[in-house]
């Protein structure tokens, strides 16, 4: 095991002078210890094709090369940058970039996970990045020599990482819970809308909860779980609404929306009053970490507005659900809520495994 603070002092030494990324739970204690300590080196990116791309800027400004972290379900969005601009085909530049290796091979993980899991190497090899597996103090010697090939090189280069390697102080954060609890709007929502109402689900606790209360209260809901995918449930939830005279409601959450926003004003122009999207935020990526989210400093009311959304509810208190989400429902209008929740660390949530079940159910709803 590797104490997250050594890794980061290694790389420090090796001339990385800026971390940037999206949060993964397998490196919550290197992005903790990042946010806590290190605040003037680090950026918490909507995606990682866009950490790529700010590796890319500071190289050409400071010709310092940048640690972009990052899940390996990641790199599908990092792909384009990484070939068709830093390889050393096309421009040239450095950067090293630490994966968390998910659904690695022999090892028990989730659904959405296997496949990746299982081609991570493969992607890498593919795209001529050098890399390392990252297991105990021995591989931590062989990073200089990593970060040494990728400056020579101008190319990136990455390490990958499985679960429990990187350790850490647990940093408890302190959580005020004014706002409203997840779980109890969720509830309420399944008992409000009506039975044959689809619901698309964000990854993450979202879907895992709403898996939760579907099958452990009487309604036994058929909802699609975006287990993966993160920031793509609006399209989803669009494409439904397209075939479906169903209401259709997306369940999303800040950094879902945030990943790929580009996709909100396509939705909210959607013209038919059937579909609806519903906000989680709590101004954190909850489920890997609780690491901070720029949500919180967006104005969603403004921006729905420009999007497109025709109304915005927005609901701050566990007191006011059944008024305000009645109101929702209610509306013709493509509607925007904004659901401000409290932040929980619920590992507790059970995992959606019987995921072609899932597809089965959802599709057996009467149109």
């Amino acid at each position: 095991m590797i104490e997250a603070k050594n890794l980061i002092l290694k790389l420090e030494k090796n001339n990385i002078n800026f971390f940037c990324g999206v949060p993964d739970s397998i490196l919550k204690n290197f992005t903790n210890y990042l946010e806590n300590y290190k605040k003037k080196k680090h950026l918490i990116c909507a995606n990682e094709g866009g950490a790529v791309g700010l590796a890319i800027g500071n190289y050409l400004s400071s010709k310092k090369i940048t640690c972009v972290y990052m899940q390996n379900s990641g790199l599908g969005n990092s792909v384009n940058p990484l070939v068709s601009v830093a390889h050393k085909k096309i421009y040239s530049i450095p950067m090293l970039l630490l994966i968390g290796w998910r659904g690695a091979p022999k090892l028990n993980d989730e659904a959405q996970h296997k496949k990746q899991g299982l081609i991570t190497k493969e992607m890498l090899k593919l795209m001529d990045i050098k890399f390392l597996e990252l297991r105990n103090k021995i591989d931590l010697k062989k990073i200089p020599h990593l970060i040494d090939y990728g400056v020579k090189n101008k190319t990136p280069v990455a390490i990958i990482v499985k679960k429990n390697v990187i350790t850490g102080r647990n940093i408890q954060k302190k959580i005020k819970k004014v706002n409203v609890d997840r779980s109890v709007f969720i509830n309420e929502l399944l008992k409000l809308s009506d039975n044959k109402c689809k619901i698309v689900s964000s990854t993450g606790y979202i879907s895992r909860d709403l898996f939760r209360l579907s099958n452990n209260n009487f309604l036994k809901r058929k909802n699609f779980y975006m287990i993966g995918g993160m920031g793509h449930a609006q399209m989803v939830a669009y494409g439904v609404a397209n075939f479906s005279k169903n209401k259709i409601i997306c369940l999303d959450g800040d950094g879902s929306i945030i990943m790929h926003l580009g996709s909100s004003p396509i939705f909210a122009g959607y013209n038919k009053n059937n579909l609806k999207y519903i906000l989680l935020n709590n101004g954190s990526h909850e489920s890997v970490g609780g690491q901070f989210c720029i949500s919180k400093s967006i104005n969603f009311k403004k921006l729905s507005r420009s999007l497109g959304f025709k109304r915005y509810f927005l609901l701050k208190r566990d007191r006011n659900i059944n008024n305000i989400l009645n109101k929702f429902l209610k509306s013709k209008l493509n509607s925007f809520l904004e659901v401000k929740i409290n932040s929980d660390n619920l590992e507790s949530l059970p995992r959606i495994r019987d995921v072609l079940k899932v597809k089965d159910n959802f599709m057996s709803i009467k149109k």
